[in-house]
């Protein structure tokens, strides 16, 4: 067996990237009341209103399950609203309320302080190349799984 020392693995660097990256965001989520996982399906459904949770479950990399009790969650805050599909009836459409709206474009401004803070740490183009290698990262991965 080969071994590789932990420091020079990417899994470790890109997984503790990760984990900084939620915690920042849960930190400045946090005065809205709003977990990470809940901001990422109301920044979505902003952008996709009338998405189903399966599409809004992968939009947000979460396992449906999870989607569920997020937009239960969010439902019961009254930040979204279910309505079924107007020719698939067993298919319910996901849109934000005008209460949802609100607390969505506060939270934002919050997180996109952090994402502003992340990049300034880049020259634009250190910045650039970082995304390319993210992006080739994300393709390798993809790639390597089995069906």
């Amino acid at each position: 067996m080969t071994s590789m020392p932990v420091s020079e693995r990417l899994g470790s660097h890109i997984k503790r990237a990760e984990q900084a990256l939620g915690a920042a965001k849960s930190a400045a989520l946090k005065p809205s009341g709003l977990t990470v996982p809940q901001y990422a399906a109301l920044l979505h459904l902003a952008d996709n209103p009338g998405i189903s949770a399966a599409a809004l479950a992968r939009a947000c990399a979460v396992t449906p399950p999870t989607m569920n009790t997020v937009l239960k969650n969010l439902g019961e805050r009254g930040l979204i609203e279910r309505t079924p599909h107007e020719w698939h009836r067993n298919i319910l459409e996901t849109r934000l309320t005008s209460a949802g709206q609100e607390l969505l474009t506060s939270a934002d401004t919050r997180a996109v302080r952090v994402e502003r803070g992340l990049a300034a740490e880049f020259t634009p183009a250190e910045h650039a190349a970082l995304v390319e290698l993210l992006s080739r990262c994300i393709t390798y991965l993809d790639g390597t799984r089995t069906p």
